[in-house]
């Protein structure tokens, strides 16, 4: 019974997750053509009915490679459109008639975000063409239990190289979306990521349950969190409970103040729910 509440919402969160992906392959695979070629990127490039130019190929650090017939071919700043549009230019001319090719990506290794805070792999994570928040999310395994109900982009105007926190930067945009859109399928909320982005996920606030519940401790919560979905985060009120006189400490102006609740009634971050006793 304990969490049940909150590991409700998370599984629908990773469902939600996974559903939104699936339809985003096809978006990401219609936007890939538009991803813009980076340094140490490798290339699979197919040439119909020519094997021997067909091939993985590694951009280098000066954003050029030797691609056969030709020699050098700069890679990197193109999209993989213009670069195939480039090579097919680059092979009618006194190689082939109407030569036949596909570029496409085979291990992004030039742009990346970074996803943080209350994630199951927090860390870098390859930004592949069209990739967005949703996908992003799920490449770090999804949300925590404890995490708040709102996710941060924090973008600079120059990529950034390390992970930005938001308020690190005077400099940097912070988009704020919502898990709740997210989950829902919200599509203007899905954003597409840019390179350097940072996805930060911060912990969810707490309260206290204690009293006549069954499972009395600290518990997450979200925004508009009720009595009533306080209490049921520490499995319910017991048989001995009172409902009806539930209060709640909580510390305004620096001072702690009892106030008296009803089960629809909000809570705050810090607040402590407390169920008495029933009278007999």
């Amino acid at each position: 019974m304990k969490h049940r509440t909150t590991l409700t919402t998370a599984s629908s969160l990773v469902a939600a997750l996974l559903c939104i992906v699936a339809a985003s392959t096809i978006a990401r695979a219609q936007s890939a053509a538009d991803y813009v070629i980076g340094p140490q990127d490798v290339l699979a490039i197919t040439v119909f009915d020519q094997n021997d130019l067909s091939g993985r190929y590694a951009v280098e650090t000066d954003g050029t490679f030797t691609f056969p017939l030709i020699g050098r071919v700069t890679a990197s700043g193109s999209t993989l459109r213009e670069f195939e549009n480039e090579l097919k230019r680059r092979l009618a001319d006194g190689y082939f008639k109407n030569p036949q090719l596909t570029v496409s990506v085979e291990q992004y290794r030039s742009q990346r975000v970074f996803v943080m805070g209350e994630v199951r792999q927090p860390g870098p994570v390859p930004l592949t063409g069209g990739m967005t928040l949703i996908e992003a999310l799920a490449r770090a395994g999804s949300t925590l239990t404890s995490a708040s109900g709102d996710v941060s982009i924090v973008r600079e105007s120059q990529n950034s190289k390390a992970p930005l926190l938001p308020g690190q930067s005077a400099d940097a945009v912070v988009i704020h979306v919502s898990l709740r859109d997210l989950e829902s399928g919200t599509a203007e909320k899905n954003v597409e990521l840019h390179d350097g982005d940072t996805i930060f996920v911060p912990r969810a606030e707490t309260v206290y349950v204690f009293g006549q519940v069954k499972n009395p401790g600290a518990y997450p919560i979200q925004q508009r969190t009720s009595v009533l979905q306080g209490l049921s985060l520490a499995g319910g009120v017991t048989e001995n409970g009172a409902i009806n006189r539930v209060r709640i400490m909580r510390i305004v102006g620096g001072q702690k103040r009892e106030l008296k609740v009803k089960v629809s009634d909000l809570v705050e971050a810090g607040d402590t729910i407390i169920v008495p006793d029933r009278f007999f």
